[in-house]
């Protein structure tokens, strides 16, 4: 098991402080590991977890039944007790009895769910100014690297991130069969039941268009008239409704444009990734011969791993595939496989070199004859980069 140091770096400062530590991200994404890990950091025996997926805990998941048994293991103690609560969206009106925990007690309090909307509605109302989230991703390549340094980059390139892969060896076939597994839980519990979609089959559609086309600029009205085509309506009101639900399960990210030099946020070029790769291998299959979209995809979620806030940079007509925002800086990203002909060279480097600000600026490759920098930007193997080897 890896230790997942980066998150639990920013999680310290708040341990004991009267704040809901809230943990999001995908269904299986290591959320409940790193609940664990925090539990055993603080390694008190006022203690309780729960986590609301186990069928043992289902007649706690209404929030009356679920705070009064909490209040029955706390009893009268004034000591701080560490509250850990798994899923904690499958309890029915849980910000309620949270909140009043949080206030009847001396209770530090850690919670974690796989929808965005974990963090909308009431729970602004009930603890507004007292919960900070941490969005919890997939393995990066680099914590791979470190749990198993046999898994190849190739690897990961075809089967992605998910943490539960080293616990099968990445065996091919059985990686697949969990992939697949994850990606229809993911759909059938926290897209189609969470929204009340009647229609699966359309959702589905959906997802396979935008996985398809991960990291290339669509619209809802796009995906409309590849469905007209098909002889089937589909209104763009409806597909939007999807693709935001996708985005709340944590399945997809969509990046907006924005025009580097005016500042203007772009309505036209969104694009769309997804939370791990080895997903869409589950879903379309093909990563390894549609490696240049992958690898797009791999850096895009890397920054968010990261703690970047991420856009497409637009400058005049040319595109800068990432730009990412943190602490004031700013970092630029050009993406490809081979960088090997002059065409190549001259069109990746040429959108950087039309920012003329002094940010770090990259090139990003998985193969090239080129080595070194090209008027003072560097190129870089991805590998090296996601190793933080620059």
């Amino acid at each position: 098991m890896i230790i997942r140091e980066n998150y639990l770096s920013k999680i310290r400062p708040f341990i004991g402080k009267d704040i809901v530590k809230v943990l999001t991200g995908i269904r299986r994404g290591g959320k409940s590991v790193l609940l664990q890990q925090i539990r055993d950091e603080i390694n008190c025996p006022d203690t309780i977890f729960l986590n609301f997926e186990d069928l043992g805990n289902q007649h706690l998941c209404e929030y009356n039944a679920f705070h009064d048994y909490i209040c029955e293991k706390i009893g009268d103690s004034k000591e701080r007790f560490y509250l850990f609560f798994d899923e904690i969206q499958e309890v029915e009106g849980w910000e309620k009895a949270v909140n009043s925990l949080r206030v009847k007690y001396n209770a530090d309090i850690y919670i974690t769910g796989s929808n965005s909307r974990l963090l909308s509605g009431e729970l602004a109302t009930y603890i507004a100014g007292r919960y900070i989230s941490f969005v919890v991703y997939p393995f990066s390549f680099a914590e791979f690297e470190i749990l198993n340094a046999d898994y190849t980059f190739d690897e990961y390139i075809q089967y992605g991130g998910m943490p539960f892969l080293s616990s099968i060896d990445f065996e091919p076939n059985i990686s697949k069969n969990y992939l697949q597994d994850v990606f229809n839980s993911v759909i059938l519990k926290d897209i189609v039941k969470r929204n009340n979609i009647r229609d699966v089959e359309l959702l589905e559609r959906i997802i396979s268009y935008a996985l398809a086309n991960v990291g290339k600029s669509f619209s809802a009205t796009s995906i409309s008239k590849f469905f007209k085509a098909e002889k089937r309506t589909v209104a763009p009101e409806t597909i939007l409704n999807y693709l935001k639900w996708c985005e709340e399960a944590y399945l997809l990210y969509r990046l907006k444009s924005q025009e580097i030099n005016g500042k203007k946020m772009l309505k036209v070029n969104e694009k769309y990734y997804v939370v791990d790769h080895g997903l869409r291998e589950a879903a379309v299959g093909a990563n390894l011969k549609n490696t240049e979209i992958i690898l797009e995809n791999i850096v895009g979620l890397e920054l968010l791993h990261r703690g970047y806030k991420v856009y497409v940079g637009r400058v005049r007509e040319r595109e800068i595939d990432f730009v990412g925002e943190k602490d004031g800086d700013k970092l630029y990203l050009q993406v490809c496989y081979l960088l090997n002909d002059e065409s190549t060279i001259g069109r990746e480097f040429g959108s950087l070199l039309d920012v003329k600000d002094n940010y770090p600026k990259f090139v990003l490759y998985k193969e090239s004859s080129f080595k070194g920098s090209y008027e003072g930007i560097p190129a870089v193997k991805i590998e090296d980069w996601l190793l933080d080897k620059t």
